[in-house]
């Protein structure tokens, strides 16, 4: 077991991690001035990534190990898709092929995302599919289920299962990808440094987990040590694992094909309202920032639809960029603490991704269209 305290990135996946890497810190000021809040609000700006989100930071060296270990093709699932392109870049930068289970509802929702993947080489199925037995199997019992991302998983494993030089890859939930992207939080932290500030609380939307570990985690030993950061996870009311979910053992896929998880979860089996938020929609929660909530280490919110595109469009239009689905649920959180903020303090939210392929969402809510999806066990 390594007590390094930090473990070096491999040269040839900075080399890669040089395309985009470091992001963008960035003040908010025009939303700050919008709010006329005290707080001085900071975004990471992980959008800037090929793929568009914090994903490839990842997806790049899940690739470059796989590709070592002489792996020819990876299998995988994805919600609303910053997975799947993610991966599908990093295979086709190391010359690996590429199988994603895209759930349903964002594959007929976010067509794009599915294009973006193909461009990269990648083959993209709706999920459920009758590509295997675990998606037969619902499909029989529901020819119209929109999928999940448990299901998309369940899918992928046995894709992988039956090929040769195969191997599934996770993009969150897993230990090792939350220590993928402390690369955020790092840079974040030196970042605030330079420009004399540090944070007193940091938020990040959450569906396994990944993106707030990335941001928050890096900042967890000065909490552990006294320093008083509100470290916050916003995940949405459809889908509140965090928030509704026992802390128990459970399968992080429909078909209980992976090891059993002690997280945060609705069940394995649970099947989520087909919000736009797809990166969202997973029944538990990463074990890491799950006992971190057990402990009492974080917080966790949870929000409907309308008021995070609501939010969303604030953003729009004080600060110009169109935030993704799953981003907009930390811009809420982020407004609503600014807007109740008596004294100055120092808020950091990690900007995952941008919203560009996620435009007939924002067209729904425009035109009125939209819904507060429920929570349904």
């Amino acid at each position: 077991m390594s007590t390094k305290k930090y473990i070096d990135i491999p040269p040839e996946v900075l080399k890669i991690y040089g395309l985009w890497r470091p992001t963008p810190l960035v003040r908010a000021r025009n939303l700050e001035k919008f709010l006329k809040t005290k707080a001085r609000i900071y975004y990471k700006d992980e959008s800037v990534s090929p793929a568009g989100s914090h994903k490839p930071n990842t997806a790049v060296p899940q690739a470059y190990y796989n590709k070592k270990e002489g792996i020819r093709m990876l299998t995988t699932e994805t919600g609303a898709g910053q997975w799947g392109s993610a991966l599908s870049f990093a295979c086709n930068h190391f010359g690996i092929k590429c199988r994603v289970y895209m759930v349903k509802v964002s594959y007929n929702q976010k067509p794009y995302r599915r294009l973006l993947m193909r461009l990269w080489g990648a083959e993209v199925f709706s999920s459920p599919s009758g590509h295997t037995a675990a998606g037969r199997a619902i499909l029989e019992k529901d020819p119209q289920c929109q999928g999940s991302l448990g299901l998309a998983i369940s899918e992928a494993i046995e894709d992988c299962l039956h090929r040769e030089n195969t191997r599934y890859t996770l993009g969150s939930v897993l230990n090792f990808v939350l220590m993928h992207q402390t690369v955020i939080g790092i840079e974040a932290r030196q970042q605030l440094q330079r420009v004399k500030e540090k944070p007193d609380m940091i938020i990040g939307c959450v569906g396994g987990g990944s993106n707030f570990a990335g941001i928050a985690f890096p900042f967890i030993e000065q909490v552990l040590k006294g320093k008083k950061i509100t470290l916050i996870g916003i995940e949405p009311k459809a889908c509140p694992s965090l928030t509704r979910g026992p802390y128990k053992y459970d399968f992080g896929d429909t078909a209980g094909l992976t090891p059993l998880l002690k997280m945060h979860t609705l069940g394995h089996d649970f099947i989520p309202s087909p919000i736009h938020a797809g990166g969202l929609r997973y029944h538990g929660m990463a074990p890491l920032v799950s006992l971190l909530l057990h402990h009492k280490l974080i917080t966790a919110e949870a929000y409907h639809q309308k008021e995070v595109f609501e939010a969303a469009k604030i953003f729009i239009e004080t600060e110009g960029k169109i935030p993704a689905p799953e981003t907009a649920h930390a811009i809420k959180s982020v407004i609503h603490h600014a807007r109740q903020s008596k004294k100055e303090q120092c808020i950091l939210f990690n900007y995952s991704g941008h919203g560009f392929f996620d435009l007939t969402a924002y067209e729904s809510f425009m035109d009125g269209k939209m819904d507060d999806s429920p929570f349904e066990v």
